[in-house]
């Protein structure tokens, strides 16, 4: 607004009305099928030329997406950073597969060559009870939903208040505290021993990204597709460890899970299950990192660790990851081409990340001044090199 430029909000609820505080809003109350007449209307009369969200797969977004489309309206795409800590991701269109990425290995190598350096990072803090207290406030205000907002419904297939119930049993009890001593040993007998290991990393189970971007239902399937394969082509001496994602709410007993297939398959001694622990340093002496579509996969292949992923991400390119099939893996991995992997990074980092972050003043603030340029651009940075480097894949 500071800068001449007009700003209207869609509140879909009342979180989204506190939050947005000193615009122009617009609450949509309607059924989702009416969504688009809503927008197409909203758009035309306000002469709308930029369309910004974050996530591109909610229910509200993506015929939001099509509707700009239809209109000519440019789409600004924010999402958790592709590289992180201290990175937010921005691009046109969509985000993860829906990129505008190209899937071609020379086309980075060519780009990284006309971009030049990486941009650098500055630094920040982002504490995690900051981020809580923000997210159990825009909650507490959903309570006033079914007054306000009475056809709205949660994107998230877990409520709240069994999400926070999970938190505080995960992360609250003595058990976590014996876990992270356990975990960090058993990280340190791996990294010391002689038997490979391989590492496959979960992700949350509700995430956009095994709904909507992967072949599997939930964490559960991905397990068990791993394990039957390992326990069938991986070598008689190799290990698998099974590293719990940070911010898991604790509401899925993987353990049991694992106990049950370990007895079934005959691998006892050979599973490891960690809840905790510092991936950076597991990555260090893995044999191999098996993802879906995580952006630990961007972790391992920085640490030039052998790296599959059981979907399709943006960074699954020949020469990168493993192209073979996941039973070949066990036997066949090897590790990624570092000069292909830095050429990525840097194109990533100056066509789709922005160095700032969503949950502390700093962060915030670095995000806007980084993103401004882009939001206000004919084209942005990635769109400016394809015109010039076209992919030709």
């Amino acid at each position: 607004m500071a800068r001449g430029h007009r700003v209207h909000v869609v509140d879909f609820n009342v979180g989204d009305r506190i939050y947005r505080r000193g615009l122009t809003h617009h609450g949509f109350r309607g059924a989702l099928e009416q969504l688009p007449a809503f927008l197409e209307a909203l758009y035309q009369r306000h002469a709308i030329t930029d369309q910004v969200m974050f996530g591109d797969r909610r229910p509200v977004h993506r015929p939001a997406i099509e509707v700009a489309k239809r209109q000519g309206i440019r789409n600004h795409v924010f999402e958790e950073g592709y590289l992180r800590p201290f990175w937010v991701t921005l691009e046109r269109e969509g985000v993860n597969g829906h990129s505008l990425l190209p899937r071609n290995p020379d086309w980075y190598l060519q780009a990284a060559a006309q971009l030049g350096p990486p941009p650098p990072a500055k630094r920040f803090r982002t504490r995690f009870q900051v981020r809580a207290v923000h997210d159990v406030a825009y909650h507490l205000a959903g309570l006033a939903n079914p007054v306000a907002f009475p056809r709205y419904r949660n994107h998230a297939p877990i409520t709240a208040p069994r999400e926070y119930s999970g938190y505080i049993k995960r992360f609250t009890t003595l058990r976590m505290t014996r876990r992270r001593r356990q975990d960090s040993a058993c990280i340190q007998r791996l990294a010391s021993g002689k038997a490979p290991y391989f590492v496959l990393a979960l992700q949350l189970n509700g995430d956009a990204q095994i709904r909507d971007h992967s072949p599997f239902k939930d964490m559960r399937q991905v397990i068990e597709t791993t394990l039957r394969s390992f326990a069938a082509h991986a070598p008689e001496h190799a290990q698998l460890v099974i590293k719990n994602h940070p911010l898991d709410m604790g509401l899925i007993d993987y353990t049991t899970t694992l106990r049950a297939l370990e007895a079934e398959l005959g691998l006892a001694g050979r599973l490891h299950y960690l809840e905790t622990g510092d991936l950076n340093i597991l990555l260090e002496s893995a044999a191999g990192m098996l993802t879906v579509n995580s952006t630990s996969g961007l972790v391992a292949l920085e640490h030039g660790c052998p790296t599959l992923t059981l979907s399709d991400p943006i960074y699954a390119l020949p020469g990168l990851t493993f192209c073979g099939p996941l039973d070949v893996f066990w036997g066949g991995a090897t590790p990624p081409d570092a000069e292909l992997f830095q050429a990525f990074r840097t194109t990533l980092l100056h066509c789709a990340q922005i160095n700032g972050g969503f949950y502390c003043r700093t962060g915030i603030e670095l995000a806007i001044a980084n993103a401004v340029p882009q939001l206000e651009g004919q084209h942005s940075p990635l769109e400016a090199l394809l015109s010039c480097l076209p992919n030709v894949a």
